[in-house]
């Protein structure tokens, strides 16, 4: 079962997932902007900005993750996003084995895992930078569908300075997270019953056409194949609800 709320950090979100029946699968997790800090079955680890999706392996039976607004997560941990870009990285190559360790055995002992999480974000986040405003602007107003040479007008960047500093807050440059944050927006359209063509306008692709290389070059799958995946476990919610495309269980 997934669940997910409003974490304590500003912007970020506080996810937890419980392994359900094998024969339930695990559904690829597709390219959202954004960077998880995750507590597997005790171990703390990092998934990085992804350009593409990615499928968990199970091997943990929970699952907490603090899920960072885009561009959020290098201040917090330490490292530019683009060191992180599709990894799955273990907390302790960052922080240090000890540190990593005392945090996960802290979080683990606790009686609501997800909670003391939480709780680890929002503390460290305290003595961590604050995150870039600019950035953050950069990163809605590509999620409101603005045009990248728009954006770096309107936040005073030129184009290779936006580059530079969207690869160290995002992982990528800003062409790449406008289409996966059109993407998002497509997908979120199509689950919400909007027929393929009409998201696609909607969302800012050409046409449905568009839409469909969009889907498979970032998801890995197509829009019918993707809408079936999230239908299947939905069906059947008495046994487990289905996670979003943001969740980051990882093996």
């Amino acid at each position: 079962m997934y669940e997910e709320r409003p974490a304590l950090l500003d912007g970020a979100v506080l996810w937890t997932r419980t392994a359900g029946p094998a024969a339930n699968g695990v559904r690829p997790v597709l390219p959202d902007g954004c960077m998880d800090l995750i507590w597997a079955d005790g171990h703390l680890l990092v998934a990085g900005p992804d350009t593409r999706a990615y499928v968990p392996g199970e091997s943990a039976a929970r699952y907490a993750g603090v899920r960072f607004a885009p561009g959020d997560a290098p201040g917090f941990l330490g490292v530019p996003a683009h060191e992180l870009r599709d990894r799955r990285v273990a907390l302790g190559a960052l922080w240090g084995e000890a540190e990593a360790r005392r945090l996960g055995e802290r979080i683990t002992e606790a009686p609501d895992p997800a909670a003391a999480l939480d709780e680890v974000v929002r503390r460290r986040a305290a003595d961590a930078p604050a995150p870039d405003p600019l950035l953050r602007a950069v990163a809605d107003r590509l999620a409101a569908g603005r045009a990248v040479a728009e954006t770096a007008d309107a936040v005073g960047l030129g184009a290779r300075q936006l580059h530079r500093r969207s690869l160290d807050a995002f992982g990528y440059g800003p062409k790449i997270l406008a289409r996966i944050l059109r993407l998002q927006r497509a997908l979120a359209l199509v689950l919400s019953g909007v027929p393929y063509a009409e998201a696609a306008v909607r969302a800012g692709c050409a046409d449905q056409a568009h839409l469909a290389r969009e889907t498979r070059a970032l998801a890995g799958t197509t829009l019918g194949a993707y809408v079936a995946s999230v239908a299947e476990p939905a069906a059947s919610a008495n046994r487990e609800t289905p996670e979003p495309s943001g969740s980051r269980t990882t093996a």
